[in-house]
């Protein structure tokens, strides 16, 4: 399934949400032998289409991630007074955060639409199973559908739901967690684990992930008998990543010493580098994606530019500590080396 995409390494740049993920970077994950893949979450139409062209005259293969609806409906009221405590956080820079929760499918079917009316080599999936419908007609684009999982569990939905790969993702990654189930704890099981479990269940061929940060790490998954590892925080700190400078700091910072999963951000679960906002809210934030991922955007964003860690979503996965600065065709050939 794999070889259409002409990889020498069998590595595959996570797509990462929100501005790490580059055209740059794909462009140089697959350049290196691997496989880039575009991030479609939270960006207009116009953004995706603008990174789909500039990617495409590369005349490379690559993939994109969309967010698949998997709303998670928030509490009117739980809500509201969460939203007192965050606009307290907000009034420092002058914001004025929504008042009422935002609900919305991230232009979901306009990304679709524009994937049938120019495929792409490889789309994937997170947060829930598209319809059959649309999975069906990806495929006969000629496009190989993705889709994220956690469990063996998720994994047989995906299978039954007609996807071509599994992206299986393990507790240690960074970032939010593709768990079909947010509202249940993320169960902490070893990458090396799930992938044994998955493979033995389900005959799809398997993406793996979930902190993927060292050369061993990725020869593990290789030989429990992942097609390919999937890595997005060692790529934080490289050349073309659009994480934020505050974001990349927060990485090397000796006092940034652990990180933890968290709903405080976004109302749903994700793994970052534990800092007071985490520490200050997890225990009264309500679950409610996207609504919590809206009404703390602004406050992260501004926290972010003004170089202030401890308000911004610093994800990462366990392997944070390996993230390097360098290109990354060095980083992923330096992961790919004991293969």
């Amino acid at each position: 399934m794999l070889a259409q995409f002409e990889m020498s390494i069998p590595l595959v740049a996570a797509p990462m949400s929100g501005g790490p993920t580059t055209p740059a970077m794909v462009s140089a994950a697959t350049a290196a032998g691997g496989l880039g893949m575009l991030a479609a979450g939270y960006k207009t139409v116009q953004a995706v289409e603008a990174e789909l062209k500039t990617v495409r005259a590369e005349g490379i293969p690559f993939g994109i991630n969309l967010f698949a609806p998997n709303p998670v409906p928030v509490d009117p009221d739980s809500y509201r007074a969460y939203a007192a405590i965050i606009q307290k956080e907000a009034d420092q820079f002058g914001l004025a955060l929504p008042a009422d929760p935002i609900e919305d499918t991230d232009r979901f079917d306009e990304k679709i639409a524009l994937l049938l009316d120019d495929p792409v080599p490889m789309v994937s999936f997170t947060f829930g199973i598209p319809p059959r419908s649309v999975i069906v007609a990806l495929q006969q684009a000629k496009t190989v559908v993705v889709q994220t999982v956690t469990t063996a569990q998720e994994a047989v939905q995906a299978r039954d739901a007609g996807v071509d790969m599994l992206a299986l993702q393990a507790a240690a990654a960074g970032g939010h967690s593709g768990t079909l189930t947010p509202l249940r704890p993320v169960q902490p099981v070893p990458i090396v684990d799930l992938v044994k479990q998955v493979t033995a269940t389900v005959p799809l061929p398997v993406l793996a992930a979930g902190g993927l940060a060292t050369a061993d790490a990725v020869a593990d998954v290789i030989r429990a008998g992942a097609a390919a590892a999937v890595v997005g925080t060692a790529l934080l700190r490289a050349t073309e990543s659009g994480a934020s400078a505050t974001h990349q700091a927060a990485l090397t910072d000796p006092a940034r010493t652990e990180t933890v999963l968290t709903h405080a951000f976004t109302g749903r679960p994700a793994r970052g580098l534990r800092n007071r906002f985490i520490d200050d809210h997890e225990e009264h934030a309500p679950f409610g994606y996207p609504a919590i991922h809206y009404l703390t955007s602004p406050l992260r964003k501004a926290a972010a530019a003004a170089g202030k860690p401890d308000y911004v979503h610093l994800w990462a996965g366990t392997g944070y500590r390996h993230a390097a600065a360098a290109p990354t065709a060095d980083i992923l050939r330096r992961l790919a080396s004991n293969l």
